[in-house]
């Protein structure tokens, strides 16, 4: 190999090895991060059991003395249950999975950028708990009312747990992302894409969208689409208020690094 060839090997072996060592670090936290899930599955799937019959608790308050939910596929007392516990652990290892995921990409933000991302990181954590939480205690309760006192006379109401289990995962989604609205706002704000004023002018629009987003994500009644679409319309106004305070604050500071 003559002289240009080494150094052109050294070169591109100088260029390959730092995407090596990400490649290497990358794997190291998808590892930690599918461990911690296999981890909470383990401590959690001997509860499978009571996990499944408390999401199950706001159906069942509604179910007539004489009726029961079913399951009409035969593995699915074991492996709808199994589904839900599964979906728990992911739940939450979240923290642990969003920590994994800052600390492999945080060494290549600024200052200013890690100081406004790790608020933003929590708080889009602490608003899907939230949303849930919001379908679990409020929407579940007042639309399985609803379901379970409209059914024609001489219907019993049985609900297959299979179904049931689908039906509430859907809407733990729904709204769970409805809830990370205020963050999306901020982002976009931030990144100049638009202006708290402009966003303020489409406020009619919004709503609009958020009525017919809550249409598709909700089952077809007008109580949980207005339960998701009012919400989702409020935390767009709490996005358009938080976005402008942190406007203002990064404008001041401007400011006051120009007069120095």
């Amino acid at each position: 190999m003559n002289k240009p060839e080494i150094e052109h090997a050294d070169q591109s072996g100088d260029v390959e090895q730092p995407l090596v060592a990400h490649l290497i670090e990358l794997r190291s936290r998808l590892l930690r991060a599918v461990a911690s899930i296999a981890i909470a599955f383990a401590c959690l799937f001997y509860f499978a059991n009571d996990i499944y019959s408390y999401v199950a608790a706001p159906l069942q308050k509604f179910l007539p003395d004489s009726s029961t939910m079913i399951a009409t596929e035969v593995a699915s007392p074991f492996l709808t249950p199994f589904k839900l516990t599964l979906f728990v652990s992911v739940l939450l290892a979240v923290p642990f999975l969003l920590y994994q995921l800052w600390s492999f990409i945080a060494p290549g933000l600024y200052r200013n950028e890690k100081r406004i991302a790790i608020p933003l990181l929590i708080s889009s954590v602490v608003l899907f708990y939230a949303g849930m939480a919001f379908a679990y205690y409020v929407v579940f309760p007042l639309i399985f009312g609803f379901f379970t006192s409209v059914g024609p006379e001489g219907v019993a109401v049985m609900t297959d747990i299979g179904s049931y289990l689908d039906f509430v995962l859907k809407l733990f989604f729904a709204f769970g992302l409805a809830f990370e609205i205020p963050v999306a706002t901020i982002l976009l704000i931030l990144s100049g894409t638009i202006s708290p004023d402009n966003l303020a002018k489409k406020r009619p629009y919004v709503l609009v969208i958020c009525f017919v987003l809550g249409m598709l994500l909700t089952p077809p009644d007008v109580i949980s689409q207005s339960l998701l679409a009012v919400p989702m319309w409020l935390l767009f106004e709490v996005g358009i208020f938080f976005g402008r305070m942190i406007k203002r604050q990064k404008s001041a500071e401007s400011e006051a690094e120009a007069d120095t």
